[in-house]
């Protein structure tokens, strides 16, 4: 099947489930990290659109292009990426999830020293945010510095962060105003060793067997939400430095010069990074001001509307996306 005949299709078309896939297979290994640590708690998940754990839900959507390689094609063909495609990016997003996930399900945000650690939970969303990428205060997860979006998006980077099988985050955070709410999350997780969670509802909100538009318009959407509009002058600019006129023949391409410079780029992102979070670490700043970044990408403050009553599944498996 072509991109083209691809396109066409609607989401709730698509023949694709979580059970048998790679997918299926990294929910097993969270769900072992859960087990682990003692918790027991495994967060329900379904295919959706995109990433995001519902308010109130302790369970959350997976994008239903990581239930097919040939789907995994198609998103990077529309997006140049595939979120969570690879095994270490989707296990620090599921983590992530968990996160937002085992909030809802005890209630966390609502016992004492939530607040004082991570701030209102609730805090209007923004549509945007301007993250202070040397900012000690916040852990390093995932990328664009996210646990700075919102003290929801904080407390879920923490945990993600402590459940990591192997991490040293006492050693890696020592000094750091973050090791505080690792400490807390430690000590808040030892309580609920072995504690049923107080919610066992298993919503799904926007399942794809509900999504009725087509991948075209799903990826127009999509592309839509996340651009982001530069001053028409810095595309003029670019055009007149690398101009495709016959006059400017002897000059660089774009990619020409990209390479040439690649040393440069790679010392100026990385002249800042903490030694012992590089690896945790997927950009950097030579500290100008960023421009806003789109806070919504893992945002849990889903819609819950009527619709989400309409989805409800009491399968407890994670096979039932």
């Amino acid at each position: 099947m072509t991109d083209h005949q691809l396109l066409d299709m609607r989401l709730c078309d698509l023949p694709v489930r979580i059970k048998g896939t790679r997918i299926e297979q990294r929910v097993g290994k969270l769900y072992r990290d859960l087990d682990e640590r003692g918790l027991r708690f495994h967060p329900h998940v379904w295919l959706s659109e995109e990433w995001f754990t519902p308010d109130g839900t302790p369970g959350f959507a997976i994008p239903f292009y990581l239930a097919h390689p040939r789907l995994i094609k198609l998103e990077r063909s529309q997006m140049l990426e595939a979120e969570g495609a690879s095994e270490s990016e989707c296990m620090r997003i599921l983590r992530h999830e968990a996160g937002h996930a085992i909030d809802n399900a005890y209630g966390l945000h609502l016992r004492g020293g939530w607040t004082e650690r991570f701030g209102s939970y609730t805090t209007r969303y923004p549509k945007s945010y301007r993250p202070r990428p040397h900012s000690r205060d916040f852990v390093l997860n995932l990328d664009a510095w996210y646990a700075q979006a919102h003290p929801a998006e904080d407390f879920a980077e923490t945990f993600a962060v402590w459940l990591k099988p192997g991490s040293r985050w006492r050693k890696q955070y020592e000094g750091w105003g973050a090791l505080r709410k690792l400490e807390y999350i430690d000590r808040s997780m030892a309580l609920l060793r072995n504690e049923p969670p107080r919610n066992k509802l298993r919503f799904k909100v926007d399942p794809i067997s509900t999504l009725k538009m087509t991948l075209r318009e799903h990826y127009r959407r999509k592309r839509v939400y996340y651009a982001i509009h530069w001053p028409p002058a810095f595309e003029r600019n670019l055009y007149r430095i690398f101009s495709p006129e016959a006059r400017r023949k002897d000059s660089p391409s774009a990619a020409q010069f990209l390479r040439r410079i690649r040393r440069d780029i790679s010392q100026v992102v990385g002249r800042n990074r903490p030694a012992s979070l590089q690896r945790e670490s997927y950009r950097a700043t030579d500290g100008r001001p960023l421009s806003p970044i789109r806070s919504s990408r893992y945002s849990t403050r889903r819609r819950s509307t009527p619709a989400q009553h309409r989805c409800i599944d009491h399968a407890d498996h994670a096979g039932a996306g």
